[in-house]
């Protein structure tokens, strides 16, 4: 159980980028990550209201990256549209926007930095994918001492089935309570 009294989040909103929403491209997680929008729209709102930080963390690959080399495709390239956040998720001047070079929005940034001088103790991370970047980000965020929670209803893998399976892997692990499955809603009861 998270104490209201102890705990100072920050919401991590992982790749809801252009490139993972163009319909050209023809990706499977583009229809499952529209219906994340929403639910991080309004959980958004909710931490602002708050005074609590969010954060938008994007890859920003290089043309040539080593990451292109295996089955991935260049996407999200540094500097480019397709790297920008989406129009349809509320973006305010107060957020910060970390364009990132690997999955986790901890590898090679300062977000350790950032939030521990706004004095954040918990990361609550939504967004995609929930097998690599929100995965990677929890765990990164348990590496530099937060608690971490990736939220079930604001994330989602290219396919509701390793979305799923992914989260009961980490349901019970032996770093709870640093690192929990929660949704939305469960997450702001803890909290207020």
């Amino acid at each position: 159980m998270i104490s209201s009294h102890a705990e100072k989040p920050a919401l991590l909103i992982i790749d809801m980028v252009k490139d993972n929403f163009d319909e050209a491209r023809n990706i499977p997680i583009t229809g499952l990550a529209r219906e994340l929008i929403e639910p991080i729209n309004r959980l958004s709102r909710v931490f602002r209201e708050a005074g609590w930080p969010v954060v938008f963390a994007t890859d920003a690959f290089k043309k040539d990256d080593f990451l292109f080399q295996g089955k991935l495709k260049p996407h999200s390239l540094e500097d480019t549209e397709g790297a920008q956040v989406i129009d349809a998720l509320e973006r305010e001047k107060e957020d910060l926007w970390l364009p990132k070079p690997r999955f986790s929005a901890f590898f090679s940034t300062d977000l350790d930095v950032w939030l521990k001088k706004r004095e954040v103790t918990l990361c609550a991370v939504a967004g995609i994918t929930t097998n690599f970047c929100v995965l990677t980000t929890a765990m990164d965020a348990v590496c530099s001492d937060f608690k971490a929670v990736i939220l079930e209803d604001c994330a989602t893998a290219s396919s509701r089935e390793i979305h799923e399976r992914t989260l009961e892997l980490y349901r019970r692990n032996v770093l709870y309570p640093l690192l929990r499955i929660l949704t939305s809603q469960q997450l702001l009861n803890e909290l207020k």
